[in-house]
């Protein structure tokens, strides 16, 4: 196995992984000081890594406006995606993580005027809404009806990483700066706004720690923020766009079957059946354009 196929199987893994990790690392302390203690690991790896590659984090005009560009929706989404963890099982979260290709794709459409929205975008997009709905139904049937909350939070999670992703994009086309310097600068603005969060909910610093969250934390801050960030931007400097594509469409199966059989999450048929319906729709969205080609090309045969 080639060093491109083990990235790519390293960060199926991870991101297959990172939802259950995410649900368990809040669990008897918070989600609050779960996402704190991840983000903070992270940073200090990155700032590690700096100082051994001796690379300096530049602090000009053009590179703090990228920190802030990305760190403002970072922070909001990983807060709404650690309070929504709270609510929902964790094969959600990856499910509908998986429409942000969508979202990335529609408001680089709007913002950046990048790509013309043709009809099987439109289809896919209508695909992938009456796959979140069918789950959305599902939530109401949750303990406590507060899932649908949960599903909202993690939804606007996914759109201000898209949003996140389409500021940087915008941004680095004035700063072009390496993606572990803009990890860190990103990490060192949110890490502070993160423990200021859990200071103003009130919550205690925790007697104890679970085995289960302190090893969650753990592997969230080495594996979820470091390793797998550098793994994925590995592979996207020797892999096509659309293979990459293909990511999004695994996880979700992954992480749903990794939550019922490590958590004992109940999987439904109904959540199968939207799981299936957002897959298909992400599917058409990507590859609709190459599908129909081929459908042309084999009528003119």
């Amino acid at each position: 196995m080639n060093m491109v196929a083990a990235a790519y199987i390293g960060v199926i893994i991870i991101w297959s992984t990172t939802p259950l990790a995410i649900k368990w690392s809040g669990e008897g302390v918070g989600f609050l000081f779960g996402v704190a203690s991840r983000m903070s690991i992270g940073a200090l790896i990155c700032l590690c890594l700096l100082l051994v590659l001796k690379r300096r984090l530049p602090l000009d005009r053009k590179a703090i406006q990228l920190y802030l560009a990305g760190a403002i929706a970072a922070y909001g989404a990983m807060l709404s995606v650690y309070w929504g963890a709270v609510y929902i099982p964790s094969g959600w979260i990856s499910v509908l993580f998986g429409t942000t290709p969508v979202m990335t794709s529609l408001i680089a459409h709007l913002w950046l005027k990048e790509e013309s929205l043709s009809l099987h975008h439109l289809a896919g997009m209508l695909l992938a809404i009456a796959g979140l709905w069918v789950i959305f139904a599902q939530a109401g049937s949750q303990p406590g009806d507060m899932a649908k909350f949960g599903v909202g939070l993690v939804l606007l999670a996914a759109f201000l990483h898209s949003l996140s992703t389409v500021l940087v994009k915008r941004m680095d086309q004035q700063r072009s700066i390496p993606a572990l310097t803009q990890t860190t600068g990103i990490l060192l603005i949110i890490v502070p706004f993160f423990w200021i969060s859990w200071a103003l909910f009130g919550q205690d610093w925790p007697q104890q720690i679970q085995a289960h969250s302190l090893y969650s934390i753990l592997y969230l801050g080495i594996m979820g923020s470091v390793v797998g960030f550098m793994l994925y931007y590995y592979v996207l400097q020797h892999v096509m766009a659309s293979r990459i594509a293909l990511i999004t469409l695994l996880t979700p199966v992954t992480a749903l079957l990794l939550g019922g059989w490590l958590n004992s999450e109940i999987l439904t048929a109904r959540i199968w059946w939207g799981t299936s319906l957002i897959l298909l729709g992400l599917s058409l969205y990507q590859w609709g354009a190459s599908l129909m080609r081929l459908l042309v090309v084999s009528k003119t045969r």
